[in-house]
């Protein structure tokens, strides 16, 4: 994890640490940082933390996770987690967002709440998809971020957080630009109805990394922001 970007976040009770990795790092390797860092956090050792990061190639199954829902063969490590959700994939071109915040700071002076941080990050996904011309979407009983597209709807983005003591961690995933081949293993999310897509593929390959990563930092101070002045 040597190849990283700082950048420090004061806004009210906060101290939000940023770090953006260069290069892909292992899931193990990051589920351990995490874990570390969220101790530390409740302990008031360390500040928050916001990790955008990609993965080596790995399926990772949540607490909701159904054997069933893996469908294929593959050499590709397969992880169980403490996370939300059920079985997904990362690869490179995939930007993951790790989470690592105090909800009693985030939601100060009112008490926490983890359907409205929830909502927060699904707002947040949707800003920077707009802001490259796309149209999230929620939709009622299917976890993630969702687009229109020419052979429907498709998933775009996943979510899947886990708190402890009210420190949150693990995060969001934004496809934009891997090889979606890797979903055909499983049933992203346990939804077998729909299909997944990518960034890339909505804008036929005309895709910008650095715009996006961009993009995840500014619209969620801007989000930020109005979270906290409300």
């Amino acid at each position: 994890m040597e190849n990283f970007l700082l950048i420090m976040l004061k806004k009210s009770n906060h101290n939000i640490e940023w770090r953006v990795s260069k290069e892909p790092v292992h899931f193990e390797e990051a589920l351990e940082f995490m874990q570390q860092r969220v101790e530390k956090i409740i302990a008031g050792t360390a500040p928050e933390m916001i990790w955008i990061l990609e993965h080596h190639p790995v399926y990772t199954a949540g607490i909701s996770a159904k054997d069933e829902d893996f469908i294929g063969q593959t050499d590709i490590p397969i992880f169980k987690t403490n996370r939300g959700g059920k079985y997904t994939f990362h690869a490179p071109g995939m930007k993951i967002i790790y989470v690592m915040l105090d909800l009693k700071k985030f939601f100060a002076p009112e008490k926490p709440d983890v359907a409205r941080f929830v909502e927060f990050l699904e707002n947040w996904v949707i800003a920077i998809l707009a802001d490259l011309g796309i149209k999230g979407e929620i939709k009622k009983s299917r976890v993630g971020i969702w687009v229109e597209t020419k052979n429907g709807e498709k998933k775009i983005a996943a979510l899947g957080i886990k708190i402890k003591k009210w420190v949150s961690y693990h995060g969001i995933a934004i496809n934009g630009n891997p090889d979606l081949n890797g979903f055909r293993n499983i049933i992203p999310c346990g939804i077998k109805e729909f299909g997944v897509t990518s960034i890339a593929e909505i804008i036929d390959g005309n895709f910008d990394e650095k715009k996006l990563v961009s993009l995840i930092e500014k619209k969620f101070l801007e989000l930020f922001s109005a979270t906290t002045a409300s």
